[in-house]
């Protein structure tokens, strides 16, 4: 127990910048639905869906790669930071001058109207920015400076929750005179109101820029060192995890890229294809409540387990950590689908955007496998098989995109959804049975399903049983939340004593 209590520990620092800063950062969503229409949030939907598969291609699986490389024994920790460090700052910057050169043909390739290559270059920016700052943060993570990781973690969300309330809430009400008129004059000269949403990659470029500034110890703490032979084995460890990469961002941000191209014109009455990509991913974000908890495991679980292979009770350990996971994001899935509408209220603004909140359930579960699907693969990662990784990506892949095309047309978004959960249901199926073969672990399958399936019950009764409107409907729902938690306390809570 005192293993797992130090991985809990580290989750919990991490969370504070991970889940807490995600959360912040999750309220801008109230934010953006209720100043900017669905076709214009839908702009800012569909550019960081590309963000997300360029930002596999900027670090290229290096934070793994300099993990794996770190734990072996011999390594000379130091040399290796250099040497990642050199290689990475080298790619970054050739990299983001290519796109912000290429800037006005990509936006023609999106689709988007005249006038916004400057958003090109603006991400072209924080991409770089953000890779070069990848790898000093995995330095403080494999040296277990959680507090300092999420201190800056948490600067760069609230420099960019500023900026955003700024730039999208402050100057115009200023300048249109509901308050503050004596700084008209002074919002008049920082301010351009046909900016827009841009002003959602501003804030972020702001923020990423000034992380590399409270990065500044570890920034000029790395010696250039460029040759090619030791650099070998790191890229042939490192290029499976980037293919892996880019297959895992088909699974998770495709759907929002091939929306609007393979939904039929006036599938959703009034509405256009881009306003229904804002719609689904307003939703959309509602699911990221899993991945926010995934992500903050994740930091932690990554450099622990690679710590904890050596260990010869590891496989009991791995199970019990894969356990526990499941039954609180199982939790966490009923607690936001049951809720779903009471969430709606709080975090989207404008009604037009709750119109697609069938997707939220079956978004969360999708996501809740992804995270199951994390916890087996350590078992390729510690055999050195991340190629097992890039099949199981792209064949999660081809389906997405199969499915995608042919649910899309018929179902619209819920077709989208469904498509990402049969995606990463069959990944962690796959990687169970794989790693069965190569590396056994004592999972809890069955009893783990048999939580879910519970879960999935709940959620279906939560949704199909009519309840009046109001104070009853949230009562009931609130009750049913509480019940499967203690259902869950109850019959784990003893056994976890045990133990």
């Amino acid at each position: 127990m005192s293993i797992a209590k130090r991985l809990a520990s580290q989750t919990a620092i991490y969370g504070v910048s991970s889940i807490l800063g995600r959360v912040l950062t999750f309220l801008l969503v109230r934010v953006y639905t209720g100043r900017f229409a669905a076709a214009e949030y839908g702009i800012v939907t569909g550019l960081y869906a590309y963000v997300s598969f360029l930002n596999v291609l900027f670090t290229y699986g290096m934070e793994t790669t300099y993990f794996r490389f770190a734990n072996r024994p011999g390594t000379d920790r130091r040399e290796l930071y250099d040497r990642v460090m050199t290689l990475l700052l080298i790619s970054s910057v050739l990299l983001t001058i290519l796109l912000a050169l290429l800037a006005r043909p990509l936006m023609s390739l999106l689709s988007l109207p005249p006038g916004h290559e400057r958003y090109a270059i603006w991400i072209a920016a924080i991409l770089g920015l953000d890779a070069v700052a990848a790898i000093p943060f995995a330095r403080l993570r494999l040296e277990n400076k959680a507090r300092k990781f999420a201190g800056i973690r948490l600067a760069n969300i609230g420099l960019n929750i500023g900026l955003n309330l700024f730039f999208i809430v402050l100057c115009p009400d200023v300048l249109a005179g509901k308050y503050l008129p004596a700084l008209q004059p002074l919002v008049a000269r920082v301010y351009d109101p046909t900016v827009g949403v841009g002003y959602v990659f501003i804030s972020n470029l702001a923020a990423s820029a000034f992380t590399l500034l409270l990065l500044g110890k570890e920034l000029l703490d790395f010696r250039p060192r460029l040759s090619l032979e030791p650099l070998r084995p790191l890229l042939k460890y490192a290029y499976p995890i980037m293919l892996m990469g880019l297959a895992g961002m088909v699974n998770e941000t495709l759907d929002r890229i091939l929306l609007p191209r393979w939904l039929p014109e006036g599938f959703y009455p009034g509405q256009s294809n881009l306003a229904a990509v804002g719609v689904y991913g307003a939703c959309y974000k509602l699911s990221i409540l899993m991945s926010l908890v995934i992500q903050a495991f994740r930091y932690a679980a990554e450099p622990f387990f690679f710590a904890q292979s050596t260990e010869q009770n590891s496989p009991r350990t791995f199970a019990l950590v894969l356990k526990w996971f499941t039954l609180c994001c199982a939790m966490l899935f009923v607690g936001v689908s049951v809720n779903v509408d009471l969430v709606a209220q709080i975090f989207l603004g404008r009604a037009e955007y709750r119109q697609g909140l069938s997707v939220v359930p079956v978004l969360l579960l999708a996501n809740l496998f992804l995270g199951v699907y994390w916890n087996l693969s350590v078992w390729f990662k510690l055999t050195d098989k991340t190629y097992y990784g890039t099949y199981l990506g792209f064949v999660g892949a081809i389906l997405t995109i199969a499915l995608n095309f042919l649910l899309i047309p018929v179902l619209g978004y819920m077709g989208s959804a469904l498509a990402t959960l049969a995606c990463y249901f069959m990944m962690a199926a796959l990687c169970w049975w794989l790693g069965e073969r190569h590396y056994p672990v004592p999972y809890p399958v069955a009893r783990l399903l048999s939580w879910l399936a519970v879960a999935v019950a709940v959620v279906a009764v939560s949704w199909w049983v009519p309840v009046a409107e109001g104070w009853a409907r949230y009562g009931f729902h609130a009750l049913l939340t509480l019940g499967f938690v203690g259902l869950v306390a109850a019959v784990e809570g003893r056994r976890l004593r045990t133990i």
